[in-house]
């Protein structure tokens, strides 16, 4: 199917939220789409090609990171994300994920309409960044296109879970990232127990024990990759 060049997604499982977003893209000119969750987003991403999608962070199955993660793999459609959390990290992980721009909720119908309409242009310009394809910082280079990680020259053997928990620090370097954080942008859930977080940094922090970067522990419940400036 072509692409209809006034076609925006609404991907999100308030149905509410669906409707109100709808009734003021409608009314601005623009043909909506809708999904419940990541994995119909991801399909008719592919199925529709629309000109933006509106992406809910906390959706069912495949979050709005993971989604906008998973779509800047082999598209640049213009990405809005709308958060019910006003953490800085979970704003600065869309961005660096390759969200366009993130509303908060509740937010102004007008403004998300407005917003919408200031992407598209930066699109339209060609003025949108590209998808940084590499993450390099003191001896390590993460090949994020190819999965692939190497510490001063040399390749490291990474599950892809531990590949994921890398890119995350690598993305966030000196920031502390505690385990709920953790759980959402790499295993794109906060249903896992958060053991599963402490058994993969320490997994991760051993295959890096010889390298000039380290994992470090903070406050007991927070890591983050320290990284001299």
């Amino acid at each position: 199917m072509t692409a209809d060049n006034n076609l925006v997604l609404v991907a999100d499982d308030d149905e509410h939220i669906v409707e109100l977003v709808s009734m003021y893209l409608t009314k601005a000119g623009y043909i909506v789409e809708a999904a419940a969750d990541g994995d119909e987003a991801l399909k008719k991403t592919k199925e529709l090609q629309p000109v933006l999608l509106v992406l809910d962070i906390m959706m069912p199955g495949p979050d709005g990171l993971q989604v906008c993660r998973t779509l800047r793999r082999r598209s640049s459609v213009p990405v809005i994300l709308l958060t019910a959390r006003t953490s800085d990290i979970d704003k600065i992980a869309g961005l660096r994920f390759g969200a366009d721009d993130y509303v908060t909720k509740p937010f102004n119908p007008d403004e998300l309409v407005a917003r919408v309409e200031a992407v598209l242009r930066r699109a339209g310009s060609g003025t949108r960044e590209p998808e940084q394809e590499r993450l390099q910082l003191n001896g390590l280079e993460v090949d994020l296109a190819n999965r692939t990680a190497v510490i001063g020259g040399d390749t490291v053997t990474l599950t892809p879970k531990e590949f994921d928990l890398l890119a995350t620090f690598a993305r966030f370097p000196n920031i502390v990232l505690d385990r709920e954080q953790l759980l959402d942008l790499v295993w794109g859930t906060s249903f896992y127990a958060l053991r599963t977080v402490d058994v993969h940094v320490a997994r991760l922090r051993d295959k890096l024990k010889t390298g000039p970067l380290k994992i470090e522990t903070v406050w007991g419940t927070g890591y983050r990759l320290a990284v001299e400036e």
